[in-house]
């Protein structure tokens, strides 16, 4: 494990966002979904997640996520993502993704 300073974490920013749109994304080598998240003040952002083996678009709408949100954009297939949605790793390798506990506002800081 490599640690990091306060500093270099202070420099991540994550946030709480809503997810306001789930579809296939078709275009990818590996099954994902393309989703767009209200960040409140931040505004609405794209973003590919790897998460089909748990989740269907449908249930994902209005899910509350923590993503980080200041990475460059990065191109993914045919889309220009600019977020990470957060998950962690279940015991056979599928995404289980990070939410609060209740619902707090759209761009929320974590930290």
């Amino acid at each position: 494990m490599n640690e990091i300073t306060w500093s270099d974490f202070s420099k991540v920013d994550m946030r709480i966002g809503t997810i306001v749109s789930a579809e296939v994304f078709k275009e990818v080598r590996n099954p994902a979904y393309k989703l767009r998240v209200d960040f409140g003040a931040l505004g609405i952002k794209k973003t590919s997640a790897q998460i089909t083996q748990l989740y269907q678009p449908e249930e994902l709408i209005g899910k509350q996520v923590v993503a980080v949100v200041n990475f460059p954009p990065k191109q993914i297939a045919n889309m220009m993502s600019e977020c990470l949605v957060m998950g962690g790793l279940g015991t056979d390798k599928d995404v289980i993704l990070i939410h609060p506990e209740r619902k707090v506002p759209n761009g929320t800081k974590i930290g």
